[in-house]
């Protein structure tokens, strides 16, 4: 039987501009709501979906047309999208948003949300501000009062913004993703031992829970053994 005294340790490496990312957070909620009798702490990872988009960002059509090669090809695909995050209690709304971020400063904002235990709510705020609201997450006092909102201090936070805190820290760590072969996302690591690439459904990733425990406690009887 699996030792499920330890915490299981889910690392995620997404963006909060990846729409695959918006729907895979919700399902990991999902796959851990449905294990209420295992531990389990889960930590975000930056990677930068758009490393090109600078940081003052693009506007969306500019964005849509590089990469797409048009607006309206881009649409056509956002609709199974829009479906299924629908089908997840999501609200993909395409055509509300304007403008492309780089998102370096949200990535900063996860960050130090985590220092406060409150990482997994920034995260979900800043996904709902672009996602539903179509917020222009380039704009420094949407991330100020993003951060308030989930009980950061706005005013420290402002004046962190305004600097380069932890902008090396991000950069490296989500280029460090992509050196280790990461090439899409969301990636889910479980435990250190087993890896999930892509939004997969709620009961794949409660599967890859148990086997990641499974896979934890025979390590640890063989270095014990």
């Amino acid at each position: 039987m699996a030792d499920k005294s330890e915490p299981l340790v889910i690392e995620v490496v997404s963006d909060v501009v990846c729409p695959w990312c918006f729907i895979g957070k919700r399902r990991l909620e999902k796959a851990i709501a449905s294990r209420p009798d295992l531990s389990v702490e889960v930590h975000f990872r930056p990677y930068f979906l758009n490393d090109w988009v600078p940081r003052e960002g693009i506007s969306r059509t500019e964005y849509l047309t590089t990469k797409f090669g048009s607006v309206e090809r881009y649409n056509q695909n956002a609709q199974r999208i829009v479906g299924v995050a629908a089908s997840e209690g999501l609200t993909y709304a395409p055509e509300k948003i304007q403008r492309q971020p780089n998102t370096t400063d949200c990535h900063r904002l996860i960050g130090w949300a985590n220092a406060e235990g409150k990482e997994a709510r920034m995260k979900q705020r800043l996904m709902d501000l672009y996602f539903t609201e179509g917020a222009d997450l380039t704009d420094r006092e949407t991330l100020v009062k993003a951060a308030a909102e989930v009980g950061l201090d706005g005013t420290r936070v402002r004046e962190l913004l305004a600097g380069d805190t932890d902008v090396e820290h991000i950069t490296q760590a989500a280029e460090s993703a992509k050196r280790a072969g990461i090439d899409g996302v969301p990636f889910f690591i479980f435990n250190g031992v087993l890896a999930v690439s892509g939004a997969q459904s709620p009961e794949y990733l409660v599967s890859a829970m148990e086997q990641s425990i499974e896979e934890r406690a025979k390590r640890a009887a063989q270095a014990t053994a």
